[in-house]
């Protein structure tokens, strides 16, 4: 195989990929205006239906504008050759391969950050804004901008930095050292991410003494759950949409209600909500998760080391010079089949775990305000009551509101 070749392996995954973004995403639209089932008929009324009618379609003609111009900007970036220009500028300024990487992966990403900052402006500040959910701030925006920049730099930096070590030393063998670095990392992080790393954005208070406390208390203790840490996040500095989630094991875990969570449901369903997210620890899903995420990783960083040191890959790039990072990036331009394979076996996981969360609520505490709870908050957010099964089968983590209530009200055991 010849470099001219890969190179056109990775036009034509590119190409296939956007065609099938386009199908999956144009399928989802046809289904928009499907006809609600009686399940869910009582989520929207008229107006807030084709309120709800009209930001999916908005999203989907923004989606597919921001796509088309990202989709043909990587094409033209490739057919003049871009990545060796950028790598041939990073070589200008050091001489250190870890530098290097640094600097052509910083030009890479400074780029790209300036290319879709108009779009993500655009999304915050005219789509969410025009539909009532966006309550974030220019200042805001752009702190959280500087902040997301600086931890990138940082964390993103520093593991390039150790994973770039690791191949010096190790040679092709390295993605076994990387391997357990990247699983000490994720372990760390599933233990300390919302002690750590969320107050940098956003503010968490534990929830304050009342009636909602108690009857969180009281469920935490009927289900032998030992549940000291439930904190209050600002949400509402964001958005108007609600949200809530487990985080953390042992000793450090703790459950997350976004402010937003509190004032659209009752207490019951916050409850009901709560018990769902008991449900995933108690299921072990965090763990599993945890396992599953690290077999995909050793087995994509095993892939990678056999053609790490192709200089076929750089040459399908355009780089004369072959290196670490070029061969990251043609190797993560043709992972991508791969990566939609994998992507969808953990979607597939994700979607089992959340049946699975949800019965347990069920199966605890009760499913009626479970419901109404989804319902509320499907309709404050404007959700898609009828997605494609299709877009559902490679984009949801989570089950449709009509089969997660469907499965509520059999009597499958999950």
């Amino acid at each position: 195989m010849t470099a001219t070749s890969i190179f056109y392996i990775i036009i034509g995954i590119l190409v296939f990929d956007f065609l099938l973004e386009r199908i999956l995403g144009f399928l989802n639209y046809t289904w928009y205006s499907k006809a609600i089932p009686e399940e869910l008929a009582d989520v929207y009324d008229q107006a807030a239906y084709e309120k709800s009618q009209e930001y999916k379609k908005t999203n989907f003609r923004f989606g597919l504008i921001s796509s088309t111009f990202s989709f043909l900007g990587i094409l033209l970036f490739l057919y003049f050759k871009g990545f060796a220009i950028v790598d041939e500028i990073a070589r200008n300024y050091a001489s250190n391969q870890i530098l290097v990487a640094l600097l052509f992966f910083g030009i890479i990403m400074l780029a790209s950050e300036l290319i879709s900052l108009p779009f993500s402006i655009h999304s915050t500040f005219v789509i969410e804004e025009k539909f009532g959910f966006n309550t974030t701030t220019v200042k805001t925006f752009i702190l959280d901008k500087i902040k997301g920049y600086l931890l990138t730099a940082l964390l993103g930096g520093g593991m390039l930095s150790l994973i770039i070590l690791c191949y010096d030393w190790a040679g092709v063998n390295f993605w076994w050292y990387v391997w357990i670095l990247i699983f000490v990392i994720s372990l760390f992080m599933n233990m300390f991410y919302a002690k750590l790393f969320v107050p940098l954005f956003n503010k968490q208070v534990p929830l304050e003494e009342g009636d909602l406390k108690n009857k969180i208390s009281d469920y935490a203790a009927s289900v032998g759950f030992q549940l000291d840490k439930v904190f209050v996040i600002d949400g509402s500095k964001r958005s108007t949409k609600a949200n809530a989630y487990f985080s953390g094991f042992g000793s450090e875990k703790r459950v997350t209600l976004y402010d937003t969570l509190i004032e659209q449901l009752t207490e019951e369903e916050i409850v009901a909500v709560l018990a769902h997210e008991v449900g995933h620890y108690k299921r072990k899903h965090i763990i599993y998760n945890l396992i599953a995420g690290t077999l995909t990783t050793g087995f994509t960083l095993w892939l990678f080391s056999l053609f790490v040191d192709s200089s076929l890959l750089s040459e399908a790039l355009g780089v004369n010079l072959s290196s670490f990072h070029i061969g990251l990036v043609a190797f993560g331009l043709l992972y991508s089949p791969i990566s939609t394979l994998t992507g969808m076996v953990m979607s597939l996981l994700s979607r089992r775990f959340e049946y699975q969360a949800d019965y347990y609520a069920k199966d605890t505490y009760k499913k009626e305000p479970l419901i109404s709870g989804l319902k509320t908050l499907s309709k404050t957010s404007l959700s898609n009551l009828t997605p494609h099964p299709a877009y559902v089968w490679f984009h949801y983590s989570h089950p449709s509101l009509q089969q997660r209530i469907t499965a509520m009200n059999s009597d499958v055991v999950y």
